[in-house]
């Protein structure tokens, strides 16, 4: 799992309930229930409005993902490829047969058995590449929602707001509950314009950057099947999966090669 979510999470709020605490407010006076029920009901159900039920149920298990999703290092993909590549050259292409059952990578076990199947290079390359495509369209729509709901949420703080004022305005006979019922009422701009900012946008751009390294993942792995399927040498397998890597990934994993050498 990827801390990066966790602690990018606790600094903000961190940092939030810090500065309320250094203007000598007490951050437990943020947690109301009325202007946190309008702001996250209102902006889950505005999102869940511009799209369909699907996308709707996806919610929980995809918050889920932002915050346990984990990528394997490419390093350590190449190097599994490499060693696929060094047995096939030396047995044979069905002699990866048991070894595929050991495969971590399910995408990788995929591809390689298609290989070991005798599947044609240009269409396994089209049906991996497809399973790609497919991946980023379905990563994109559940990004979507929480993009959806980090637009709404400032908009229904704002009507939570006016919705305090105007209770407000009834009860100016009242001039002792008016500081409160004022406070009470900016808490939903300041929940809706915090949630957008702290929580749905980010994780909107969490769960792209989650699919955008789970895609390049996946297209090093098909690059590395075809290698292999070719019956290309392992020295060269390994060059040109390391020429798709990141630099720095790149640069660990040549150095890695060499103390290894």
């Amino acid at each position: 799992m990827d801390l990066a979510a966790i602690i990018g999470l606790v600094v903000a709020f961190g940092a939030i309930f810090t500065a309320q605490l250094l203007e000598g407010g007490n951050p437990a006076s943020l947690f109301l229930l009325p202007p946190l029920v309008l702001v996250f009901l209102g902006s889950f159900g505005a999102a869940m409005l511009g799209g369909v039920m699907k996308d709707s149920l996806g919610v929980f298990g995809q918050i889920k993902r932002a915050f346990t999703a984990k990528v394997t290092p490419p390093n350590e993909l190449v190097d599994g490829v490499v060693k696929l590549a060094e047995r096939a050259r030396r047995e044979g292409l069905l002699a990866l047969e048991d070894t595929v059952k050991e495969v971590n990578d399910p995408f990788l076990k995929r591809g390689l058995q298609l290989a070991i199947d005798g599947t044609d290079p240009e269409e396994l390359s089209e049906i991996l590449y497809a399973e790609v495509s497919a991946k980023r369209k379905a990563d994109k729509t559940s990004a979507k929602i929480f993009e959806a709901m980090g637009g709404y949420a400032p908009t229904i703080g704002i009507v939570g707001t006016v919705m305090g004022l105007v209770n407000v305005l009834e009860n100016l006979d009242k001039p002792e509950t008016l500081g409160h019922s004022i406070a009470v009422a900016f808490l939903a701009t300041l929940w809706g314009i915090m949630s957008a900012n702290v929580i749905w946008l980010p994780i909107a751009a969490r769960l792209k950057r989650i699919s955008e390294l789970e895609c390049d993942q996946m297209e090093l792995a098909i690059e590395g099947v075809l290698a292999i399927q070719a019956g290309s040498n392992p020295r060269l397998v390994a060059q040109k999966l390391r020429s798709l890597l990141p630099p720095d990934a790149a640069k660990a994993d040549g150095d890695k090669a060499k103390k290894a050498a």
